[in-house]
């Protein structure tokens, strides 16, 4: 597959290939679904927790004999019933975590990739390194090559300048190429990846050469 390579200033340079197998991959709903599904659980902290109406405190003397009252028939006061009572069925601390082969959540990640490249939503620019932190000249290139929309901006390594001037831009995140995930991909319309970044994440998710010199999948 060929996709435009953009100069900062919005003008395509030339075409590049990019591999099929990461870039190119069918979409997968099972899988991405499972992948989205995992990491937002894993995420979670499970540590919320409610007492029941054994660790609450209160005495256990019942509150006011059985009978010739004319009120309901009422034992503790740490009843879920009274005000300041046990929680019933109340959320205890646990662990959300779920496990996916690593051949899973590889797949659904190029299968997220192949989509934005399919759908138009993977730009590529040739570099993104800036002399100086300066959030306008972010912005401008964001105009330049037609980002109008919540986007993922994707270096092959770190760039201080990079993230320092863009954190004030609304609905724009930068992350390395390496830490590229369901849930971001998903969260952001679109995916501005310098060219070095589409190198380094078909490298990391990309098709290798067993061997005997015929293609091995992940």
């Amino acid at each position: 597959m060929k996709i435009p390579l953009y100069s900062l200033n919005g003008e395509v340079l030339k075409k590049i290939e990019i591999n099929d197998s990461v870039f190119g991959v069918p979409f997968n709903q099972a899988v991405v679904h499972q992948a989205l599904v995992r990491q937002r659980a894993n995420a979670r902290q499970g540590t919320a927790s409610t007492k029941t109406r054994s660790e609450v405190a209160g005495s256990t003397r019942k509150l006011y004999r059985q009978k010739h009252t004319g009120l309901a028939r009422a034992g503790s006061r740490r009843s879920p019933l009274r005000m300041g009572g046990g929680i019933t069925f109340g959320p205890r601390p646990r662990d959300y975590r779920q496990a996916m082969p690593k051949k899973m959540r590889q797949l659904a990640l190029r299968c997220v990739l192949s989509a934005k490249a399919r759908d138009g939503e993977l730009k590529v620019v040739e570099e993104l390194k800036l002399e100086q932190v300066k959030t306008k000249e972010v912005a401008q290139i964001l105009a330049a090559v037609g980002v109008d929309s919540p986007a993922i901006i994707a270096t092959a390594e770190v760039e201080d300048n990079l993230v320092k001037s863009a954190r004030n831009l609304p609905g724009i995140k930068t992350m390395p190429a390496n830490l590229l995930n369901i849930v971001d991909l998903f969260s952001y319309k679109i995916l501005l990846m310098t060219e070095a970044a589409v190198r380094k994440t078909e490298e990391l998710w990309g098709q290798k050469l067993s061997r005997g010199g015929s293609h091995a999948p992940l």
